[in-house]
């Protein structure tokens, strides 16, 4: 079973930085893709954002290419998402996702985290 558990949110001004974290605990395999989502304010639907492979291979969302870089240590269990330049519509809960990526029958096809709130004000 994997857990993973966000943190580093809070609220910065337009054109700050900001790097979330992402520990999980669990088998590899279960996580081998890792990502962040984002549900913005009165929003229903998340949206990706971006993931990573287990290999460190990284794919952003045209929203937060070039601002945006996620990494991840296998050895430590954990991912992170730098976030530069943010904006006011960066605003949103962030979520932690991880998966096998493929099926695999001990893991389930997605493990979600709390989620942590992110504020950029104008």
């Amino acid at each position: 079973h994997v857990q993973v558990v966000e943190s580093g949110g809070g609220l910065v001004q337009t054109g700050d930085s900001l790097t979330l974290s992402c520990v999980a605990s669990g088998e590899l395999i279960c996580m081998a893709l890792m990502g962040w989502y984002r549900r913005a304010p009165g929003e229903s639907e998340r949206e990706w954002i971006a993931y990573v492979s287990l290999e460190g291979n990284p794919y952003y969302a045209d929203s937060v290419k070039d601002r945006f870089t996620i990494s991840r240590d296998n050895g430590r269990y954990t991912m992170s998402l730098q976030m530069n330049n943010l904006r006011p519509e960066d605003t949103a809960t962030y979520y932690c996702n991880a998966g096998p990526g493929r099926r695999v029958g001990r893991c389930d096809d997605d493990y979600w985290g709390q989620g942590i709130q992110v504020t950029v004000s104008s």
